[in-house]
């Protein structure tokens, strides 16, 4: 059975291995090498994804019977942006990003979130709108000194 726990900012070397994993095993075909590097190793050299863990709220997705090895995690920062979700690759498919998705979902619908918002990239936009997510808008940006097409997404609550 797979265990879903809250994030604590003492995570963050698995969170970090998280991120980089879920990068490098899945973003062939969809990325070229060099935005894939770049965005793989932006956790480590940005001190975004440590300051979003500290003040956000997230969940960890662990291995069955492990409350340390994270398989998967997401965040909320602030609390009406979903900031990060990463999967292993070993660990993808297996419901992980739904389960934390739906938790997160509760969580700001708990806290008076009408409507969550986020920027998803081509890994994550196919899940955000199995599970009710509308694109409200496509955007280009400069993530990490490389080029990215991705999604403003938004998913009403109420």
């Amino acid at each position: 059975m797979t265990l879903i726990r809250s994030l604590q900012p003492t995570d963050l070397d698995e969170v970090l291995a998280v991120y980089r994993d879920a990068v490098i095993t899945q973003a062939a075909g969809l990325y070229s090498q060099s935005q894939i590097s770049a965005w793989a190793d932006h956790a480590r050299a940005d001190p975004a994804v440590a300051t979003a863990l500290q003040r956000g709220f997230g969940l960890a997705s662990c291995a069955s019977g492990d409350r340390h090895t994270i398989e998967a995690f997401a965040l909320l920062d602030p609390p009406d942006r979903l900031a990060l979700l990463y999967c292993r690759g070993r660990s993808s498919r297996q419901g992980r990003g739904r389960a934390l998705l739906t938790a997160l979902e509760a969580h700001a619908r708990a806290r008076g979130e009408r409507r969550l918002r986020t920027e998803a990239s081509r890994l994550s936009r196919p899940l955000l709108e199995r599970l009710g997510w509308q694109v409200e808008a496509p955007e280009d940006v400069i993530f990490a000194g490389q080029p990215f097409h991705r999604w403003r997404m938004i998913r009403d609550l109420c």
